[in-house]
């Protein structure tokens, strides 16, 4: 290899990765090495990418993951759960599907779940809404109301993440962990970092300062991921108990089940560090896998010396919470950093990589400057060399100065963008094992994983712009491992 081609890359190379000139053409990255120095990643203009669904404008897909049923049951054994558009009233047939955009911070969209065979892996399944709160102006609708009226603080489902139950000791339920808000504010004496944000490119309206929110985790298990039951208090408020998601039954002017912070070992909710505007929260966002028979609950939150910061200039870290039994009523235990600072907003993804025994680390990145394409958003992917957790803490996912999100560790995925060379990928996700941990499509035997993504600035179906959320595509992409120097 000459020099010459690789010097810009390396210069700036995080840890343990090293990139390579590659030897074709196109907008894919060079080759890079990663676990340890034993593992190389290229993904050459060759590799499998595609869109995964193009929503129509009162529609959004958000967060895919795509995963491998235990029981292949009919239609398929791959069940994709995703969040995705709170439902609206009743259209007739001939009405067309209006543009959509989120107008009220409780709006948080609906769990959807759909299952299909192998063969349409890379297509979104038929799904359908599993769960959600009515907006409030549905529910004024519903009562002959001309004005909407405050809504209960409800689901507002987010963000989930689903994995199998102790299957081990005969259990059949699985789990979806899923991320609400909750109102920490109501009055105008909170945090300075609070008040009267402009929100830039974004679908909501600006909000007065008392809708200030806090990000909780929640909780809902499933035996066939068609219908769900919420962990919510029991009428007491002290305990805990299943509540039955039924949309169609009387519950009291339309109220979902409320559902209860997940809790840790300290009896402590597991909730975001920091609290924001309601459409600035951030945190908990993650993934979760099963080894060795224990959960693992890696995700990202904001550092706390950073809340007096505006939102979108607070960085993050990499956490980690284990469980031995998602059932039990305090589930998680106190975190443990694994890693930071890293940039603002950062999503890592973390499980078992297929066929190996180390961890497989993805996360949003943006390429360097000098990379083909120039800095542009990607999503990175990084190896340990083994299963300790520390090694997940070890990786330097980005390359300094951290804030700029940089990492030459970047798969070069091409699809989407708004054509001027400029792309969003947002809620990365990927294809995973009952457990949580990654898995491929039979079509896709010899590849290491599939990521799902969500392009922001990808045009939509309908060619309008009206929202930067409803209507945009997703997208799929595999990436192949192979060993090196002999190992």
């Amino acid at each position: 290899m000459a020099a010459s081609a690789i010097g810009g890359l390396i210069a700036s190379a995080p840890g343990p990765v090293q990139a390579r000139a590659a030897s074709y053409e196109g907008s894919a990255p060079s080759c890079f090495v990663t676990g340890g120095g034993s593992l190389e990643i290229c993904r050459d203009g060759t590799e499998a990418e595609g869109v995964l669904i193009a929503p129509a404008p009162c529609a959004f897909v958000r967060g895919v993951q795509i995963l491998r049923l235990a029981r292949a049951e009919a239609p398929g054994p791959l069940q994709a759960i995703f969040q995705g558009q709170t439902p609206v009233a009743a259209r007739h047939r001939d009405e067309p599907c209006p543009e959509r955009r989120a107008t009220d911070s409780r709006d948080g969209g609906s769990l959807r779940t759909g299952r299909s065979p192998e063969a349409l892996a890379t297509t979104l399944p038929p799904s359908a809404d599993r769960f959600w709160v009515d907006l409030p102006e549905e529910r004024a609708h519903k009562r002959g109301w001309s004005e909407p009226t405050p809504a209960a603080e409800g689901i507002g489902p987010r963000d989930p993440v689903a994995v199998s139950g102790r299957d081990w000791a005969g259990e059949a339920y699985s789990y979806v962990f899923l991320l609400g808000q909750e109102r920490v504010g109501v009055s105008g004496d909170q945090d300075e970092d609070t008040k009267g944000r402009k929100r830039r490119g974004r679908d909501d309206p600006a909000e007065g300062p008392a809708d200030v929110r806090r990000r909780v985790q929640i909780e809902a298990r499933t035996l066939d991921f068609q219908t769900f039951e919420i962990r919510t208090r029991t009428p007491d408020g002290y305990g805990l108990t299943w509540t039955p998601f039924a949309p169609d039954a009387d519950r009291g002017r339309g109220t979902p089940p409320n559902p209860a912070a997940v809790i840790d070992e300290a009896g402590k909710p597991i909730a975001s560090a920091c609290t924001a505007p309601a459409f600035e929260t951030h945190g908990l966002s993650g993934s979760i896998s099963i080894v060795d028979r224990t959960y693992h609950y890696v995700y990202t939150d904001v550092l706390p010396e950073d809340c007096g910061l505006a939102p979108e200039k607070r960085r993050t870290a990499l956490y980690l919470r284990t469980s031995q039994d998602l059932s039990a009523p305090k589930v998680w235990s106190a975190p443990r950093r694994l890693a930071g600072p890293l940039p603002p907003g950062s999503l890592v993804r973390v499980a078992r990589a297929k066929g190996m025994q180390r961890w497989a680390v993805s996360y949003t990145c943006q390429r360097p400057a000098n990379a083909p394409g120039g800095p542009v958003a990607d999503i990175c992917l990084q190896y340990t060399s083994d299963m300790t957790l520390d090694g997940i803490g070890a990786l330097k996912l980005y390359a300094d100065p951290v804030e700029a999100g940089r990492s030459p560790a970047y798969l070069g995925l091409r699809s989407g963008g708004d054509g001027s060379g400029r792309y969003d990928r947002s809620a990365h996700f990927w294809m995973t094992d009952p457990q949580g941990n990654l898995e491929t499509p039979a079509i896709y035997p010899g590849k290491a994983g599939l990521l799902t993504w969500l392009d922001r600035l990808a045009p939509t179906a309908s060619g309008r712009d009206t929202s930067s959320l409803y209507g945009r595509p997703v997208y799929w992409a595999t990436w192949t491992v192979r060993s090196i120097g002999g190992q």
